[in-house]
């Protein structure tokens, strides 16, 4: 029986598509082998990856200044190819520092570009987000790098950025989400294993104008450009990520796009945010306009309940519910493929674990 799975990533994946896939993996279109044995030159596959570019390009209303590109590496890859890329426009980069991961990119970054920490909460052990009135933009800096939603904290900036540069997002725990104006963005880039898909792959959609004012100086696997020419196939995708990407993608338009799934995952949000908020037994810290309506973290007021809470919700079909090593307590992750029954389900667990042992 398969249970509520509220993994930050690998993250779960719609229970159709998951049928889906099941069903055509043996042979996928008649072609008398399957999708993971079709090779990524022949014309069977380039359509299927064009068909799945269209439609996140659709999905999203990306408009023609920018280009879209499947590529290898996770948003971890991005850490240091984006500095890579585009230390030509300046020797320096603003960061914003909010939580575990914008930190660990501005680590990445140091070792290739000068790095402006232009607003942290690093401090308060990220128990904020910067607001943007807060950053120390730098006048001659490449471009302005941050991540709206942390998930290991459960944080994020619900506002778009207004920015007369080049501003770049780690938007990895929150894409596809909600509707986004990639207007507001240069580079936005997503690992695919929380909305999207399976781990392996990331989505870039990056500017053209800002593509042609990069490094070419660097190696083809390493330029955004030489990925655009190729159709992100200059080597090898992962195809099967790529695949079970594009049935994601049909799956979000037929469940009625990203207004649709911003309204079920506000719903969501507000359930277990307001249910946390009634007790005391269960602690939030993050000012309510900037809690993460993906990544729910919460602590058990008695920290000792912390393995029995665990092994409890296990035997009720709630799954991966600890929180990362490096924050503890717990966290519940919402993303799109998490019905909102599994979190009913989880808060009627909640209220009878607090029962129980409050």
């Amino acid at each position: 029986m398969r249970g509520w799975n509220f993994s930050a990533g690998p993250a779960a994946i719609p229970e159709d598509v998951i049928l889906e896939v099941k069903n055509e993996l043996l042979e996928f279109q008649d072609s008398g082998s399957s999708i993971i044995e079709v090779s990524h030159r022949t014309d069977l596959y380039t359509k299927l990856a064009h068909e799945t570019k269209q439609d996140f390009i659709e999905i999203l209303n990306i408009p023609e200044t920018h280009e879209v590109l499947f590529l290898q590496g996770g948003a971890t890859h991005q850490f240091s190819m984006i500095p890579l890329n585009f230390k030509n426009i300046s020797d320096s980069a603003d960061y914003v520092v909010s939580g575990t991961w914008s930190k660990k990119a501005a680590v990445e970054a140091e070792k290739l570009i000068k790095v402006n920490i232009i607003a942290s909460s690093e401090n308060s052990n990220y128990s904020k987000f910067p607001k943007y009135d807060e950053w120390n933009v730098s006048s001659d800096s490449a471009y302005i790098h941050f991540c709206p939603n942390e998930t290991m904290q459960g944080i994020a900036i619900h506002e778009a950025p207004q920015f007369k540069k080049h501003v770049i997002a780690d938007m990895t725990s929150v894409i596809l989400s909600e509707p986004l104006d990639v207007g507001n963005y240069s580079l936005i880039y997503a690992g695919a294993q929380k909305n999207i898909g399976p781990a392996g792959l990331a989505v870039v959609i990056i500017s053209k104008d800002l593509m042609n004012q990069a490094n070419k100086n660097l190696p083809k696997i390493l330029q955004y450009s030489e990925h655009s020419i190729a159709d992100s196939m200059l080597n090898t995708p992962p195809t099967f990520a790529w695949y079970v990407a594009g049935k994601v993608f049909k799956w979000i338009k037929k469940s009625g796009g990203l207004k649709y799934f911003q309204d079920l995952n506000r719903k969501k949000a507000e359930i277990l945010y307001e249910f946390l908020d009634s007790s005391d037994f269960y602690i939030n810290k993050i000012e309510k306009n900037q809690r993460s309506l993906m990544n729910v973290t919460f602590n058990l007021a008695d920290e000792q309940l912390n393995e029995s809470f665990l092994n409890e919700s296990r035997s009720k079909n709630l799954l991966n519910l600890k929180g990362h090593a490096l924050v503890g307590g717990m966290r519940a992750s919402i993303y799109n493929a998490m019905p909102l029954e599994g979190v009913k389900k989880l808060v009627q667990f909640m209220k009878e674990f607090e029962s129980k042992h409050g």
